[in-house]
């Protein structure tokens, strides 16, 4: 018989890579890490890993194991939910930070009243972060949004529902005389750092209007790249969910096409019944169908 925890083990080892990754993950040692599955091989009978450099990897067995390892995870948090039907709800959420700051808050005065006693808890992270851990089940329910012609890679094991989009538009200073993309090629642009999907998707714009976007300033905070363009400094490609403290200070213009991108909710397959999981997904939907940019 396996032990539940020692093929939770396998799986962060298979999903993550390094025995260093799997410990810092579930705050264990590495040694104890090493211990557990060195104990999994022996009630295997088999081979679970071998040696890869200064590293290990699974082996053959080792990955068909993690495969009905997963699956016992999936049974083991079917079967928790439908325990805990009548105990106070917990649901861990995971959100990119414009929903931090646009979605979550009304979505508790929601559930609130829909479901009072609901405990949640939130951590900020980017959608790329936050999607593997969904995987390795630090999480229980994840927000994150793809651009046009960048969706995000599809898991196995792991649903998505969309919540809604969201209009992305040209933020440029107020009184600015620019009228669209085409009248910016000389500007100096604030995006978001190399290799983010955004920041592909938004010099792909700027070269469709026949320039190389001139970026000086990379930021992950869509706040930094609003400031910088009500200071004067920039111009930038942002979602409405970023002016839910007011645009006051800036001007918005349309870009071609009126792009939007898309706002999923990811959850694992194993709990889309699950009631809590439900009341949090239905709430943020509300809460972006309300927004209304400031």
């Amino acid at each position: 018989m396996f032990e539940l925890r020692r093929l939770r083990l396998l799986h962060e080892l298979h999903l993550r890579g390094t025995i260093a990754d799997v410990a810092a993950a579930l705050s264990f040692s590495p040694s104890t890490v090493s211990q557990q599955l060195a104990q999994l091989e022996r009630e295997a009978g088999v081979a679970l890993l071998e040696p890869d450099g200064r590293r290990v990897r699974l082996t053959a067995r080792g990955r068909l194991l993690a495969a009905h390892a997963a699956r016992a995870l999936e049974l083991d948090e079917a079967a928790r939910a439908e325990l805990s039907k009548e105990a106070p709800a917990q649901v861990r959420i995971a959100v990119m930070p414009t929903a931090a700051e646009a979605l979550v808050p009304p979505a508790l005065t929601l559930l609130a009243e829909r479901m009072p006693g609901l405990r949640l808890e939130m951590v900020e992270l980017p959608p790329e972060i936050a999607l593997f851990e969904l995987q390795a089940r630090a999480f229980d329910l994840v927000i994150a949004e793809q651009y046009p012609g960048h969706t995000r890679e599809i898991a196995e094991g792991i649903d998505r529902t969309l919540l809604g989009v969201d209009p992305i538009r040209l933020a440029v200073p107020r009184g600015d005389a620019a009228h669209g993309l085409e009248d910016l090629r000389d500007r100096a642009w604030v995006l978001e750092p190399q290799g983010a999907a955004v920041r592909r998707w938004a010099v792909q714009q700027c070269r469709a209007a026949g320039f190389e976007p001139d970026v000086r300033f990379e930021a992950t905070d869509l706040v930094s790249h609003a400031r910088l363009v009500a200071a004067g400094h920039a111009v930038a490609m942002l979602p409405d969910l970023v002016w839910t403290g007011g645009r006051t200070t800036v001007s918005l213009r349309e870009l071609p096409g009126s792009p939007v991108r898309e706002i999923f909710a990811a959850t694992r397959a194993s709990s889309r019944d699950d009631a809590a999981i439900t009341a949090v997904r239905d709430a943020l939907a509300d809460a972006l169908a309300a927004h209304e940019p400031r």
